[in-house]
């Protein structure tokens, strides 16, 4: 079994696909592809962590998102920086981080004012108001990191 999934692999390397997987790529398209996997898994984070504190440990939605969302945030960082961006516009990595982490700030106000304005005076359940702002939030957080971090 592990011999015909090393010929997959194999045959997956050595196609066009691959580009969108392997080896760094300056391409839009491909890191748009690649982001859309790294917010997959921070948006995971994000929210298992929302739902636990708030619904698991009574924690209040707003105070569970933002420590929820900053935790997401670690995770897309350190997964964007390894596999979606490589070309850097900032070369001190403390303060790219610190780009990093302003542009994650105003998508932690956009997250909070969105779950805010869903849940309590529109009466969506909080998860849903989450779903929505996570919308928003991964479509500035790619934009501003693009162009204020990264070639």
């Amino acid at each position: 079994m592990l011999a015909i999934d090393m010929g997959i692999v194999d045959v997956l390397s050595s196609t066009p696909l691959a580009s969108y997987f392997q080896g760094p790529s300056k391409h839009m398209h491909v890191q748009m592809f690649r982001y859309a996997f790294v917010a997959i898994a921070a948006f995971a984070v994000d929210f298992g962590t929302l739902a636990l504190l708030a619904s698991g440990f009574q924690v209040n939605y707003l105070v569970a998102a933002a420590i929820s969302f900053t935790l997401g945030l670690i995770v897309n960082y350190l997964l964007a920086s390894m596999w979606v961006f490589n070309a850097y516009t900032v070369r001190n990595r403390k303060i790219e981080f610190g780009i990093f982490a302003l542009t994650g700030i105003v998508g932690l106000v956009l997250n909070e004012a969105l779950i805010w304005l869903f849940t309590s005076p529109l009466h969506v359940f909080y998860l849903v108001s989450k779903l929505i702002a996570a919308f928003v939030v991964v479509i500035w957080n790619f934009s501003a990191r693009k162009y204020l971090l990264y070639r």
